[in-house]
């Protein structure tokens, strides 16, 4: 279900901005081609409907992204911990290897 979320939260978001795109492009495009003004309110309106429906959705579905992230970090959690018990584990060989050094060199004498 995750990964349906979050490919419907790309989509939406994608269109949020084609949206806006859009309506950036048609107020320029206004300044230097006259439109009559009630297709230049229709446009205007239906461009600002679709933004407002595509942000609505993507707002939907970005509870997705939220489940992503937790579990990224559970499983970062996960991996340093497994680091931290191998740095352990490695400084306890490490200080056996020093132990059995004197012990041979307290022999030696």
């Amino acid at each position: 279900m995750t990964v349906e979320e979050r490919r419907k939260y790309e989509w939406y978001r994608h269109h949020a901005w084609a949206g806006l795109a859009l309506l950036s492009i048609f107020l320029a495009l206004r300044y230097f081609i006259s439109f009559p003004d009630w297709f230049s309110l229709a446009v205007v309106f239906s461009l600002i409907f679709y933004v407002l429906i595509a942000l609505a959705f993507t707002y939907k579905y970005s509870s997705a992204l939220s489940e992503e992230q937790q579990m990224l970090q559970s499983e970062e959690m996960e991996k340093e911990k497994i680091r931290a018990k191998l740095e352990k584990e490695r400084l306890k060989l490490e200080k056996k290897k020093l132990k059995a050094q004197l012990k041979a060199e307290k022999k030696k004498k």
